[in-house]
């Protein structure tokens, strides 16, 4: 069953206390079940956006306990800052990770805001999904005015808070407001320029913001407003959609920025907003220097940067994740300012459980050294998958190789795709390294089981039964993913660069070892589970796949040897 997530992704105003920032985020620890994934302050805009993932309800928790935490610390009467803000915890969206809809996080919005606005007195506004008018699902208009204008705007019949204080109190003088929505994974990224003028940065974001900028006579910042026939502002839109956008001037850097929130990355990647920031700010005569992400990005949006710069470039695309990451930290600057750190900063990093992958993190001594050991686990069903992933990938290395040979440069995508389908494959074998040995794991927590009650008993033998399925199933998919892997090394050795031809025939090798060795596996684990007919079908599977290894082994290395 998929685990219920929701991001919280609140914002304080404060950036350059690290006692007060380190107070209020580490409020959200004290809560069972949630986890604190980053605090990144900023000292120009004198905020931080701290990240932390749960379960709903505790998340909820850990989000009123620091919004009581910043209304205590943060005195908004004292506040400045480069970034628009009116409270002390200034916004706090919802976000769904796994397992939960948009329309239910909004309904948690709305039960954390109602609290929010009840015990401590805060004036509340929903936004985005979580909105109660439509005016209101933006989070600029609910933020107009700023801190300063909060006394106006709480006296307006029309801006009345959605739960908390209508009026100004010593207390809301101090705590301000807070903006309380569900939205999308939001990507606050700013792009860096060289220049310290923040009305040229500020004409840069206008000119890609989806909201444009207003028409003005002459000048167009500080010229007469063009209005229509009804007297509204004529609009000039910008060029990307779901795009919200200034321009800003960062004294710690001692540059201006474009800051942009980048409200739907489906609609408008991070690596189109660099380029195109790249292209407007070049029109103006200013070079963009490189960029920096605020708080947590998700793995797929780096991903998708570095394969757009891969293919720019005609190389192959079936390259490791890690190396990705790398080309798209560098092809968007993202280490301009600032060391940047993937395990820190992409989100699917920040979630990953180490146990899972506890054989796959080894180095080659240490596994070695794990295998020879007392422990029958890992045994041969995770060296089989271990040595069916060292095939795809010299398989794959192959088809890099080709990619990028000199006089193909027509047959890189060719080559690219035979890559990715390969790193593809290997990714599942190492996967699956672990997975054998935690389904040999899962048969042993069953046979701990109580059997002192005839219930017990029979709990306990429906358990060692599927835990024993369990580990029928690994090695059979190690077997399917190893002979899939072949289809690879033939077409390498058929095709492939020349010099290579030795590396796709030991790769077939290593994949029919793999193959072979979880058909063994198989076998094996088959005999010891009273399920006649589970067991039919996954040894009739095992006998054909482990047939099609040897032949389509047979006829790799009878391509190789043929060509050296």
């Amino acid at each position: 069953m998929q685990r219920r997530l929701i991001e919280c992704v609140p914002n304080i105003s404060e950036g350059r206390d690290r006692a007060k920032i380190d107070a209020i985020a580490n409020v959200v620890t004290t809560v069972e079940g949630v986890r604190l994934l980053d605090v990144d302050p900023g000292k120009a805009t004198n905020r931080t956006v701290i990240t932390f993932v749960g379960e709903p309800e505790p998340v909820l928790e850990a989000a009123y306990r620091l919004i009581a935490k910043a209304q205590e610390l943060i005195d908004m009467r004292g506040h400045s800052g480069e970034h628009p803000r009116f409270g002390a915890t200034d916004v706090c969206p919802l976000v769904p990770v796994s397992g939960v809809s948009m329309e239910e996080c909004a309904e948690y919005a709305r039960q954390l805001g109602e609290r929010v606005g009840g015990e401590l007195g805060i004036p509340v506004y929903l936004y985005e999904a979580a909105a109660s008018e439509e005016k209101r699902r933006n989070l600029a208009n609910n933020r107009s005015g700023e801190y300063e204008g909060l006394k106006k705007k709480l006296a307006d019949p029309a801006w009345k808070p959605d739960f908390g204080p209508a009026e100004f109190t010593d207390g809301v003088a101090r705590s301000g407001a807070i903006a309380i929505g569900a939205r999308n994974f939001l990507v606050a990224y700013n792009v860096n320029l060289n220049t310290t003028s923040t009305r040229r940065a500020n004409a840069i974001a206008f000119d890609i913001r989806e909201g444009g900028r207003v028409k003005r006579e002459g000048d167009p910042l500080t010229g007469k407003v063009v209005t229509d026939a009804n007297g509204e502002p004529v609009k000039i839109p910008g060029r990307l959609k779901a795009v919200k956008g200034i321009g800003w001037y960062i004294e710690e850097y001692g540059i201006a920025q474009l800051s942009l929130n980048l409200t739907d990355i489906t609609v408008t990647p991070v690596h189109v907003a660099f380029d195109e920031a790249c292209k407007a700010a070049a029109e103006r005569g200013i070079r963009v220097t490189g960029s920096e992400l605020v708080g947590l990005v998700p793995k797929q949006a780096l991903l998708d940067a570095a394969d757009f710069y891969l293919r720019r470039q005609e190389r192959s695309l079936g390259i490791p994740e890690r190396e990705k990451i790398k080309i798209a930290v560098k092809s968007l600057g993202l280490d301009d300012l600032a060391p940047f750190d993937p395990d820190k900063k992409v989100i699917e990093y920040q979630l990953e459980d180490p146990s899972t992958e506890r054989l796959v993190r080894m180095d080659l001594r240490r596994f070695s050294e794990e295998t020879a050991g007392e422990s029958p686990a890992p045994g041969g069903g995770s060296v089989a998958a271990y040595v069916g992933a060292l095939g795809a990938s010299l398989g794959t290395m192959v088809a890099n190789l080709s990619a990028h040979k000199r006089g193909w440069d027509e047959r890189w995508e060719e080559f690219s795709r035979h890559a990715e389908e390969g790193e593809s494959i290997r990714r599942e074998l190492l996967r699956l390294v672990d997975e054998d040995t935690r389904a040999f794991d899962r048969i042993m927590a069953a046979f701990g089981l109580p059997k002192g009650t005839e219930e017990e008993q029979a709990a306990r033998k429906e358990a060692i039964a599927e835990a024993t399925r369990g580990a029928i199933r690994a090695p059979l998919e190690t077997l399917r993913t190893c002979v899939r892997s072949m289809d690879l090394m033939k077409a390498m050795a058929e095709k492939g660069l020349p010099a290579s031809v030795s590396d796709a025939g030991v790769g077939a090798l290593c994949a029919r070892a793999g193959a072979l060795g979880a058909y063994l596996n198989v076998r094996i684990n088959c005999a010891g589970l009273d399920d006649a007919e589970f067991n039919d079908a996954a040894l009739k599977e095992a006998e054909e796949l482990k047939r099609q290894a040897e032949e389509r082994e047979a006829e790799v290395m009878a391509l190789t040897l043929a060509k050296i």
